[in-house]
């Protein structure tokens, strides 16, 4: 599998797991005393955020992301809701192929 189309996949997980954590777990936590929620979603939330830092790391050193889509990628892990963007500039910057996108 080429690495942008991985880097999105892992985007929407983080994405989902994100809204799973914000959405579900710390409701649980906070208005229904269930703290073991937290417990379980947030490690799986922080290895999915490592894993898309890493991806997108390996892709902008490989120069397949140019700059800003690379900033945009991180804030979209960051930010609730923004990944579901990123997956739409990830895709149209693939062009079909993993070639490089940034100029030398």
């Amino acid at each position: 599998m080429r690495l942008l189309t991985v880097l999105r996949y892992a985007c929407l997980v983080e994405a989902v797991s994100t809204l799973c954590l914000f959405g579900i777990a710390m409701p649980l936590k906070y208005f229904a005393g269930m703290p073991v929620a937290v417990k379980i979603a947030g490690p799986i939330h922080g290895g999915l955020f490592l894993l898309v830092m890493g991806l997108m790391v390996a892709a902008f050193s490989g120069e397949l992301l140019r700059p800003k889509l690379a900033l945009l990628v991180a804030i979209g892990a960051v930010v609730p809701g923004v990944a579901f963007f990123v997956d739409r500039k990830l895709k149209a910057s693939q062009g079909g192929a993993d070639t490089p996108v940034r100029e030398k």
